[in-house]
This record gives C-alpha cells, structure tokens and sequence, in this order.
C-alpha cells in the first residue's frame, strides 16, 4: 500500500468533473440527483467543499473543521469554483511526505494517501451522480471507477450500513453493469 499515490486519480477525477461542468445549464441546479440527500445545486455545493476540505487537511487542518459545503457560488460558476478549489489541493498536497503523514479527517485518522483515496471514491461517486443529472449520455472514465470501487469495497463493508456508516444498503444491479453502476449500487445509490 505505501507505493499507493492517489493524488493522480485525485486530480483526474476532478478535471473530469470540472469539464462535465463546464456547460452546464443553470436550469438543472434544483434537479434531483441519485445521491439522496442533495438536489445539483446541494451536491455541486457540497463537492466544491469537499474540495476544500481535503485542501485543508493538506495544509494541517483538521477534516472537522471545515464544511464539506461551498460557500454561495454563482449560477454560472460551478466549474471555474471546482477548478479554484483544485488548485488548492493539489497545492496543498504536492509534498511528498505527506502521503504517510497521518491526518484528521471526517472518518477518523489515517495516512495521507489513504485520506485522499477516499476523496477518489467520493469525487468518482459524485461524478456519477452529477452526470446522470446534467449529462447521463456522458463517457466517464472507467479507470477511475474501478479504483473508487475497489476503495469502497476495502473500506466500506456490505453490512452494516447506517447511523456511522453513511450509505444506504448495497443495491443490486444488472449483471452487466459497468462499472460506474456496479460503484453506484454498492455506495446504495438506486440504480
């Protein structure tokens, strides 16, 4: 695990989502989207700060510390505040020491790689989420749904799901799902 360096897929993940934002249509802000507890607006809101958040505990925060929620962002701007946040992330991650640096972060204390492979599987997840939204015809990559599915297989167990373990039950899926349902059903996303 110490040769794991999740900061590529990191900022792949987000370039994808910075780009599936770039046309977004203001319209779609008050639309449901599959991760329950958000419509667009609340889920851009929310991975924006989610961003941030992981910026911050590259800088020596604390994961609690800060939100997981943007701030009031404009209609317009979803893709150039993920783009701001990005930056800060990947500047605050840069050292290398800090992948086996333990940090504080939402799900208790671990390395640094470890923290931002979560992030991975959160970003990746939230991609999907957005896309069927704004864009369900839209190529994600695969590559990096089967390293957010391998996360949350190693870290997020089929059972028990609830109260500390933020995720509705495992949803089945078709046999032949790709990979981004497989992700979906197993992060109890109705698929």
């Amino acid at each position: 695990m110490n040769a794991f360096d999740p900061r590529p897929q990191f900022l792949k993940a987000l370039d994808q989502l910075e780009n599936l934002l770039s046309d977004l249509d203001p319209a779609l802000l008050g639309r449901s989207t599959p991760c329950d507890a958000y419509d667009l607006r609340g889920l851009l809101s929310h991975v924006v700060g989610a961003v941030h958040r992981v910026a911050y505990i590259g800088e020596g925060g604390r994961g609690m510390d800060v939100p997981a929620a943007a701030g009031v962002i404009a209609d317009t701007d979803w893709a150039g505040a993920l783009g701001r946040a990005r930056v800060r992330a990947a500047a605050a991650w840069a050292d290398d020491d800090k992948l086996d640096r333990e940090f504080e972060v939402p799900w208790g204390v671990c390395a640094g790689r470890i923290a931002l492979g979560g992030y991975v599987m959160e970003s990746v997840t939230h991609t999907w989420d957005i896309a069927q939204v704004i864009a369900p015809e839209a190529e994600l990559d695969e590559e990096l749904a089967h390293m957010a599915f391998t996360i949350a297989q190693k870290v997020l167990p089929a059972e028990p799901r609830g109260g500390r373990i933020p995720f509705a039950a495992v949803r089945p899926v078709p046999d032949d799902a790709d990979i981004y349902l497989r992700l979906a059903g197993w992060l109890g996303r109705a698929v």
